[in-house]
């Protein structure tokens, strides 16, 4: 009875040393629980715990409850949060070349994309990533932008002289000025209601968003001008990164993989919906010639070069 009781003894322990040497990762997001953003990180957090047999688990802050991402990702350098998930060339902020990425047309699709981060230049990028104490584990699709507008759009002569709602971006106020729209940075949380009480003609966002948001209700039309493909990477702070095994980070990488491929699909999924939807609606959709419009822009690559030097937007899509 004294050893069945010994084992016993001896078999909780083991369990509770286990459960005292899971690690808890905490990551930090500003979409919401219902994008594929979310759905993805949540999806990272089961495959984690699966792939370690329960050695790692992850606690999601989603809905910028630990800020904006740039107080996340001072979080992140800081060691107080482990893990953001953020607008790759949103980190233009501290990593300048980043806004070659994210000029108008630079990039054509996310397949291109995710070539141009695992090739030379978003290796180099990597290595800047590093200097600011960040990991990128990863760059997942977030939706091509498109412009809405209460008018249709047939071609670039009808965006002049729109107030165009773009966020504090300078790549996308370049846009706005470029095609000859007014921009008007305008809050997020504060652009139905721009909309809908003509503060602003028109708004640039992926599909996904303009459904989710319903800016369908506050608008007549949706023009496929395809100006720029967002991404959101995954990141984890350096210095964790770096305490980590080799066994711990191939965890790590299999279940931000798993992650990607979920957000992608729903993503994917949706921007082939929703044009049909968008019609069923009573909008109008467009599909202006491009060519124009990717023309206007290069007033601001020139712009761009004279920052990073001459051929410096070239040297982004080289392989």
């Amino acid at each position: 009875m004294k050893l069945k009781h010994i084992l016993m003894a001896s078999a909780l322990a083991f369990g509770l040393a286990a459960s005292a040497q899971a690690r808890e990762l905490t990551l930090g997001t500003q979409d919401n629980e219902a994008t594929p953003v979310f759905k993805g990180a949540a999806e990272f957090a089961k495959k984690l715990e699966e792939v370690s047999g329960g050695e790692f688990t992850v606690k999601l802050f989603p809905s910028a409850t630990l800020g904006d991402f740039k107080a996340m990702v001072q979080q992140v350098q800081a060691g107080e949060l482990d893990m953001v998930i953020t607008g790759y060339p949103d980190m233009s902020y501290t990593i300048p070349e980043l806004k070659l990425i994210g000029a108008p047309y630079v990039v054509s699709d996310y397949d291109q994309l995710t070539e141009i981060v695992a090739g030379p230049w978003g290796r180099k990028m990597a290595g800047k990533f590093n200097e600011k104490g960040m990991q990128v584990l990863d760059v997942w699709y977030y939706g091509t932008r498109q412009t809405t507008a209460n008018k249709p759009i047939n071609s670039i002569e009808d965006m002049k002289g729109l107030r165009l709602r773009t966020p504090n971006v300078p790549f996308l106020i370049a846009y706005a000025e470029a095609v000859g729209a007014t921009p008007a940075p305008v809050a997020f949380p504060e652009v139905y209601l721009a909309l809908q009480t003509n503060q602003v003609d028109a708004q640039e966002n992926p599909l996904t968003t303009i459904d989710a948001q319903k800016f369908y209700e506050v608008q007549s039309s949706v023009a496929l001008t395809n100006h720029f493909v967002a991404s959101s990477s995954v990141m984890i702070g350096k210095a964790l990164w770096d305490t980590l095994s080799d066994q711990e980070k191939a965890w790590v990488n299999d279940a931000v993989a798993a992650g990607g491929t979920l957000n992608n699909d729903l993503i994917e999924k949706g921007e082939a919906e929703l044009l049909g939807t968008f019609k069923e609606k009573g909008l109008t959709v467009t599909e202006p010639d491009l060519e124009p419009f990717r023309a206007a822009m290069q007033s601001y690559y020139d712009t761009l070069e004279e920052e990073f030097g001459k051929g410096a937007i070239a040297e982004v899509t080289a392989k």
